[in-house]
């Protein structure tokens, strides 16, 4: 009962937690935070050799995903959430922004006002008037968001203007939760790696028989600290030299013509990225950042994006918040995009953020999210 109750209470604050990131929607999440709860109530007791009640744990683990669902099901008959708009600044882009209603205010007037926040473009030159409204509805505990704010919030992307609004500084990680998370990168890593071994030999097989080459491709991208590092892939194109590392060649497109039959397989469902396992162990890469890109590519894209090597503060990861929202890109329009999910990431670098991005991960490796 005790570890049953426990579980229970877990994987309701690990649903909340992730609950409260950008674009989730709960009812995708009751049953791989509750299995993940009884899962580690279940590793205790084994490990602990303690007696248990094999019928309770998994009558309290169907009834408690029966009742999160029907919870879920009672809060999706609420109407989307509603936000009032002060006209003025930049906020039409959060017209864009779905599954939300927006009320553009006409005037400023309190006793129109009932929805779940007012949005407002801090930087904007207001008058007296907006300024006095914005004031009475924080006084009378309307809630005020900031537009950079809420976008955040919505779309799980953080972009940066400019270095007066002194943003950089405020996305700095916590260094503290960084340093536990290296640690335990390390652990799951060795852990893996000896569970793996015989499908690392299985891959290496089919690898040699498929096409002639090495098994592993080896490619020099930019890490942590903006410092270079070899990354380790299993190959899944076409035998090519190193001296053949153009800035076209190191990009990877949609039914790119050099991706062997084994390796349009092992894309798809990420085992290709297995051999980082070693660049973890290295201390070159962790499980969850963002993802490292070649030694050219990062090159050009520092050369076009303002701030783009800030991306480097954090290690880079085998999955990341870009990929498993975004996908595979390569053009700068795109890359752009990926760098304000990656800002997101590192302003919010936290362990349910990582563990939001692990659920993903496994989405993305049986839907084939992303894969090119």
């Amino acid at each position: 009962m005790v570890f049953s109750t426990s579980a229970i209470v877990l994987g309701m604050l690990m649903l909340r937690a992730i609950e409260a990131l950008p674009d989730v929607r709960p009812v995708r999440y009751i049953i791989p935070t509750q299995t993940a709860a009884f899962a580690f109530a279940l590793a205790i007791i084994l490990f602990g050799r303690l007696s248990y009640n094999r019928y309770l744990l998994p009558t309290s683990f169907a009834l408690s995903v029966l009742w999160f669902f029907a919870i879920q099901v009672l809060a999706a008959s609420r109407s989307a959430p509603h936000f009032h708009v002060v006209p003025f600044g930049n906020v039409q882009a959060l017209f864009s922004i779905d599954n939300v209603r927006w009320t553009m205010l006409e005037q400023p007037d309190l006793t129109q006002i009932e929805s779940d926040g007012i949005i407002v473009d801090l930087r904007a030159d207001l008058d007296r008037d907006w300024e006095r409204f914005i004031t009475d509805c924080a006084i009378r505990g309307v809630r005020v968001f900031h537009v950079k704010q809420i976008s955040e919030r919505l779309t799980g992307r953080v972009e940066i203007e400019h270095l007066s609004e002194n943003t950089l500084g405020s996305i700095n990680p916590q260094s503290a939760y960084g340093q536990i998370k290296h640690f335990f990168d390390w652990v799951f890593a060795l852990v893996a790696g000896i569970l793996l071994l015989p499908m690392f030999a299985v891959i290496a097989i089919a690898i040699k028989i498929d096409s002639p080459g090495p098994v592993f491709f080896l490619q020099s991208r930019v890490g942590y600290g903006g410092r270079p590092f070899t990354c380790f892939k299993f190959r899944t194109m076409a035998n090519r030299s190193a001296g053949e590392m153009s800035r076209d060649k190191a990009m990877t497109r949609s039914d790119d013509p050099r991706i062997t039959r084994v390796g349009r397989f092992l894309r798809r469902t990420r085992l290709d990225e297995l051999p980082q396992l070693l660049n973890v162990l290295r201390g070159e890469m962790s499980w969850i950042g963002p993802r490292p890109e070649a030694q050219e590519l990062s090159k050009w894209y520092e050369e076009e994006l303002p701030f783009y090597r800030y991306r480097h503060v954090v290690r880079p990861g085998i999955s990341g918040w870009a990929q498993v929202n975004q996908g595979h890109v390569v053009e700068v329009d795109q890359v752009m995009a990926k760098l304000h999910y990656d800002f997101y990431y590192i302003k919010n670098y936290s362990l349910w953020l990582d563990i939001l991005i692990f659920f993903r991960t496994i989405f993305a490796v049986f839907t084939g999210f992303g894969a090119k």
